[in-house]
């Protein structure tokens, strides 16, 4: 039987759902404190019982609601392939685009606004942003080093940099698509990703 959720626990989600759909919406400077307490149908005394300020609702917003999906998303195919960790990755980059065909990308990518909009202005942020890249990086360079290992991919290839690379130029095709709002721009950026990675296999 599955645990039942305390009221407390239940508020606290509620409050976190409403304030990643604002700051998402609006970005977390812009973001309203009262728009989120009216949302979570609670009192602005309950959030400030459960995050100290506004701030730690950010913080918590990046580690309880945004950083998980996004690495499942990308990490979760890596994890559950078999064969060749090579093909699991393009095909995540290839079928991503599709999660936003009837949501559009308007506003593109939660952990790319706030990296954009938040890390240049609080430490906080940028390293919570930061574990959450680092987290996808290496999830990435463990499924290109196993795939090298299992000779998917060349034993010149530095798993490390190809990952990184990867990792920025998925949270950069967001922004432009998000700019174009189109999520053909999306699906062709990682797409040509996708493509580019096919050079990683020996000749």
């Amino acid at each position: 039987m599955p645990t039942p959720r305390r009221a407390p626990d239940e508020t606290r989600e509620r409050i976190l759902e409403a304030a990643f759909e604002e700051f998402y919406r609006n970005g977390f400077q812009a973001g309203n404190v009262s728009t989120i307490v009216e949302r979570a149908g609670v009192t602005k005394g309950a959030l400030y019982h459960h995050f100290a300020d506004k701030a730690a609702l950010g913080y918590a917003v990046v580690e309880e609601v945004i950083r998980e999906p996004i690495l499942e998303a990308y990490l979760g195919p890596l994890a559950e392939a078999e064969g060749d960790p090579l093909a699991a990755l393009q095909e995540a980059l290839r079928t991503r685009p599709d999660f936003f065909a009837e949501t559009g990308i308007a506003f593109g990518c939660p952990l790319n606004n706030l990296m954009q909009e938040m890390s240049p202005l609080d430490e906080g942020f940028r390293t919570r942003v930061a574990d959450a890249l680092e987290r996808w990086t290496d999830g990435f360079e463990a499924a290109l080093a196993e795939a090298r290992t299992r000779g998917y991919v060349r034993a010149d290839v530095d798993t490390r940099r190809v990952a990184a690379f990867a990792v920025a130029a998925i949270e950069g095709s967001f922004g432009t698509a998000k700019n174009a709002d189109s999520v053909d721009v999306l699906r062709a950026n990682l797409e040509t990703l996708a493509d580019f990675l096919e050079t990683l296999r020996p000749t």
